[in-house]
């Protein structure tokens, strides 16, 4: 039954989301459940969020059940493939959990996921496969897999190496993938050209696929949350994230306030609007302006996005519905991204959900 949401303010539907995966799910259960995987990842990271503004002890909680499923009493972490991006991006959640709790387990399992990172597999350019095989491929959801927790650790625990990889890969990635035309970024780059989607010259995939642009913004702020301000390549990233954001603008739904889940094709009545991306680009904004990166003549834009998805949420007798939500996708053709079924209460979708409540919650009390 939908509660009464007329003085609803972001944290109270960033709680709603937190509370419909509780219902649904006991930590073990989460979805898939026999994987250290950035699924969870995400939408724990949301979570996360929520408890560190709330103070409820139940999210904590939740999460460190999850994670102490996947880490054994010597830190060692379970379910977890050795040089996938993906399965890397949940460590992010343990650097909370050893400050409060000061278990080591947590610190070494943190030092095991820094030490995979440094040795993933790379391109012939330094950047991170995003998958080993076939490899040879820059993806852009790489960022946000792997910056945020290398960024975290490199202050953490010292290590300025995690800052050079970090801005780096960043820098690299907006390099091989910008569309000078209209500055989105394609959704992966092919280094040798051999796969059916990369273009035979510039080795970029055909199409701007919503979810992994709002990745990239999302994850450079994140990273520099952590980074020295004057640290090498840290302007460059505000600027990348900066130019993402503002390119974006002009393909926002006028009516809805949402983008498209191919981005620059929103005339084309078989492409539709996608939730997830538009939770993610609120978010990036939000944060941006928040903390002085970002032009504040962009709120009205966050803020459109976002009355646009609390305005199709729906509820059931779990509480909160997010919908219009793409599922996990590889790279393809725009018939591909269109084509991709959509589903609701999917942990993409909650995780960006989650992370845009936070974001315009202290945007808000700005």
């Amino acid at each position: 039954m939908k509660p009464d949401t007329t003085n609803y303010t972001p944290i109270d539907y960033a709680k709603e989301a937190c509370d419909n995966i509780i219902r649904r799910f006991t930590p073990n259960e989460l979805p898939p459940a026999e994987r250290f995987h950035y699924h969870q990842g995400v939408s724990l990271a949301g979570m996360q969020k929520t408890w560190k503004l709330t103070g409820e002890q139940k999210y904590f909680d939740y999460i460190k059940a999850w994670v102490d499923k996947h880490i054994d009493e010597d830190g060692i972490v379970h379910n977890s493939n050795t040089y996938e991006l993906d399965d890397i991006q949940p460590g992010i959640l343990l650097f909370d959990l050893y400050e409060k709790t000061r278990d080591l387990r947590y610190k070494v399992a943190l030092n095991d996921l820094i030490a995979r990172l440094k040795k993933m597999p790379r391109t012939p350019e330094g950047g991170f496969e995003h998958k080993p095989a076939p490899g040879n491929q820059l993806w852009l959801d790489s960022l946000y897999m792997g910056g945020p927790i290398l960024a975290t650790y490199g202050k953490v625990f010292n290590d300025p190496l995690c800052f050079e990889i970090v801005a780096f890969n960043a820098i690299l990635m907006e390099a091989r993938t910008r569309d000078p035309k209209t500055g989105l970024l394609y959704h992966a780059y092919d280094v040798l050209r051999e796969r059916p989607w990369a273009d035979p010259v510039t080795g970029c995939s055909p199409e701007f696929w919503c979810r992994a642009i709002g990745w990239v913004p999302v994850a450079i702020y994140e990273d520099l949350d952590y980074m020295p301000e004057l640290f090498f390549g840290v302007d460059e990233m505000k600027r990348i994230a900066s130019d993402l954001l503002h390119a974006l603008v002009p393909f926002q739904d006028e009516k809805t306030g949402l983008w498209y889940e191919v981005v620059n094709r929103g005339d084309d009545p078989a492409n539709w609007l996608e939730t997830s991306c538009t939770c993610l680009y609120a978010a990036a904004i939000a944060k941006g302006i928040v903390r002085g990166w970002l032009d504040p003549a962009l709120r009205p834009v966050a803020e459109k996005a976002y009355e646009g998805v609390i305005s199709r949420l729906q509820w059931d007798e779990n509480g909160i519905v997010v919908n219009g939500v793409c599922i996990g996708t590889g790279v393809g053709d725009y018939q591909w991204y269109i084509d991709r079924p959509t589903t609701q209460n999917d942990l993409h979708g909650m995780g960006a959900f989650l992370h845009m409540c936070v974001a315009m919650e202290e945007l808000r009390k700005m």
